[in-house]
């Protein structure tokens, strides 16, 4: 008995036609899918979510070296700085978003306020934070005396 070859028939693989149509899909798709996508929605949740955990970790970070930080929310984004001076990060609204604070007016909350550990607000009590652009809105805020960020429903 002779060892069977493998002829082009029985070759694996895909068909020229094949190749072509699995293209004229993607091509398809590309043209109706993509354009329907809102980036903006997820460019909004990153900076809400990365606004929330600057701000935990700036809250963390007074309480630890026994600090005042006070955080300074703008419509363009949040800043976050020592008391007494010194700079030291911030968080921008995304570039096709902004502004994306709605609160007007600048407001801020000193975290570890009087070396106490407990925060204070510039609204006197719970301050709203809400990030919104369009169609899409988020609600948040931040607990007077525990600094606590945390979503509103």
């Amino acid at each position: 008995m002779r060892p069977r070859h493998p002829s082009a028939r029985d070759a694996g693989g895909f068909t020229l036609v094949e190749l072509v149509m699995v293209i004229i899909v993607i091509g398809v798709l590309a043209v109706f899918a993509l354009p329907a996508l809102d980036l903006t929605t997820f460019r909004l949740r990153a900076f809400a979510d990365e606004l929330k955990a600057q701000t935990a970790a700036m809250q963390r970070l007074a309480l630890t070296q026994r600090r005042p930080i006070v955080a300074t929310f703008t419509g363009t984004g949040a800043s976050y700085a020592y008391a007494k001076g010194g700079t030291l990060a911030a968080v921008a609204c995304p570039v096709s978003a902004s502004p994306c604070l709605a609160e007007a007016g600048p407001r801020t909350v000193t975290f570890n306020a009087g070396n106490t550990g407990s925060a204070i607000t510039s609204t006197g009590g719970a301050m709203p934070v809400t990030v919104s652009y369009g169609k899409t809105s988020m609600s948040f805020q931040i607990e007077t005396e525990t600094g606590l960020f945390r979503a509103v429903p």
